[in-house]
């Protein structure tokens, strides 16, 4: 549960990130959104750190799934554009492939 947890936090700050830069490059904002978008930048890759994996691709690998589920909502709640059922269909089986990679027994 931390990990889903952290992942979420990551998902938020890397967005948040790239869409400062969206912002500047493609709506016309000021290039000051670019110092905000740093920063959170830097708290993603500082937050995916305690992922509890024994390697960082695979910690990498698995927060893929998160990142696309929480790039919809984020489509949803902060563009306000619906989510269509193909968008929902994708990011469920991206989901689903996080989960095989990250919960999967090692080791066997």
């Amino acid at each position: 549960m931390q990990a889903m947890l952290i992942y979420a936090l990551a998902a938020l700050a890397e967005i948040g990130g790239c869409f400062a830069f969206w912002a500047w490059l493609r709506s016309g904002q000021s290039i000051w959104w670019i110092a905000p978008g740093v920063a959170s930048l830097c708290a993603f890759a500082w937050l995916l750190t305690f992922i509890p994996a024994e390697a960082a691709g695979r910690a990498y690998a698995a927060y893929g799934g998160v990142y696309i589920v929480a790039s919809i909502l984020w489509l949803w709640l902060a563009e306000k554009v619906v989510p269509d059922r193909w968008d929902l269909i994708g990011a469920g089986i991206c989901l689903v492939g996080a989960g095989v990679i990250f919960y999967a027994p090692r080791g066997v």
